[in-house]
């Protein structure tokens, strides 16, 4: 991704970390739907992280933006096969910011940006240089920061709850299946998908 290295390396830590979490949730899951709700948020935090490598360090061009749009292709359409629209959506904005990387950006390494895209000569590749379509772009950043507000609203109550639960002697609920650390997770990717369109 583009952008100041530092939060490139911000989101790399956070998105890993949020991934691995995620993947850890996955052991204590049975077989059914949970298990493949935190499969498929492992995937999107590892996937994300890998994307946010500062592209002055890495430049994923030409065979990474393709391998990102096939994988997350392909999570999308399971996605919509089990009905779990939200993690469809995340898939789709990983793919098209991986469509958008393979236009390049002015003055990123390797990239060419609106010289390539005017060489071309189609209005399409000239709409599809860094930043990707702008109204595409824009309802996407809507979309995650609603769902980013939403899961914040959602996880306040839950963690008053739960320290009153806890003061009150309720059962001791492990670390990875906390419905609170859940919610931050997924408040956590809503936040750094938000931050990745953004300097896309």
């Amino acid at each position: 991704m583009h952008g100041p290295p530092l939060i490139g390396w911000l989101l790399v830590a956070l998105c890993a970390a949020t991934g691995t979490y995620c993947l850890l949730q996955t052991r204590g899951e049975p077989p059914g739907p949970g298990r493949r709700v935190a499969r498929a948020e492992a995937l999107m935090g590892w996937g994300m992280a890998a994307m946010a490598v500062p592209s002055a360090v890495l430049d994923p061009r030409p065979w990474g933006p393709l391998a990102f749009a096939a994988v997350f292709g392909v999570a999308a359409v399971r996605a919509v096969g089990h009905h779990h629209l939200h993690h469809a959506i995340g898939a789709l904005a990983m793919a098209y910011m991986a469509f958008a990387m393979m236009t390049g950006r002015p003055g990123a390494p390797g990239g060419h940006g609106h010289d390539a895209s005017m060489a071309a000569g189609g209005d399409m590749a000239s709409n599809a240089t860094a930043g990707g379509i702008p109204v595409l772009t824009g309802a996407l950043l809507a979309y995650f920061a609603v769902y980013a507000v939403r899961s914040g609203l959602r996880l306040l109550p839950m963690t008053d709850g739960a320290v009153t639960a806890a003061g009150a002697g309720a059962p001791y609920v492990g670390w990875s299946r906390r419905p609170e650390l859940r919610h931050a997770c997924r408040l956590t990717m809503a936040i750094g998908m938000f931050v990745m369109l953004l300097t896309l």
